[in-house]
């Protein structure tokens, strides 16, 4: 009975996991219509694991009007916690940091990390108009060494309780929210919070 009821947990979770990935597939087909919002921000999520912080990144990023989110070597991710943000939010999709690092460099952006215990605090950060948040794996953190690519600042939360670091979708909120603080934008009040 236990053996029978395992099986039928498996085949369960298998199919779960094939519907997650069909629908990764539709919204990544309807995401090359996506518009940039609001503000010229862009999140770059370098390496995250392909769970669910990056579907709730991308619903914060549309929740603050994100130009682009980048995505360095994630794999399909199930998209319905992004409650359909994936096909509104810009994706781009890179094997490498480098290219994404390249191309923000290229049309101006100011890049930043988000590291614990380094660099500026971010609320005493005059944030560029022009800024790439660079978000790092959940354990590994960023996967390149700063000193290897020029201009990217290290930028920190300030925490007064005991952890080390914050969630990665928590961070990611934080920062965006900080720059949409220092670059307010005329919004239409949608009745929502």
């Amino acid at each position: 009975m236990k053996e029978m009821v395992s099986r039928q947990c498996r085949e369960e979770l298998r199919r779960e996991r094939q519907q997650g990935l069909k629908r990764y597939e539709k919204q990544r087909r309807r995401n090359v219509m996506a518009e940039p919002g609001a503000h010229p921000f862009v999140v770059v999520l370098d390496h995250l694991k392909a769970g669910f912080n990056v579907p709730k990144i991308f619903r914060t990023a549309q929740a603050f009007g994100a130009h682009a989110v980048h995505l360095i070597d994630i794999g399909p991710f199930d998209p319905a916690p992004a409650k359909g943000a994936l096909r509104k939010v810009p994706a781009r999709f890179f094997s490498h940091f480098e290219e994404s690092y390249r191309l923000l460099r290229e049309e101006g952006y100011t890049l930043y990390t988000l590291e614990a215990g380094c660099g500026q605090p971010l609320h005493q950060t005059a944030l560029a108009a022009k800024s790439a948040f660079i978000l790092g794996h959940e354990e590994h953190g960023i996967s390149f060494e700063r000193a290897d690519y020029p201009g990217v600042e290290c930028l920190a939360i300030p925490m007064a309780g005991e952890v080390e670091s914050l969630n990665v979708s928590v961070a990611a909120s934080i920062v965006m929210y900080e720059y949409c603080r220092q670059h307010p934008v005329a919004t239409q009040p949608t009745g929502q919070s």
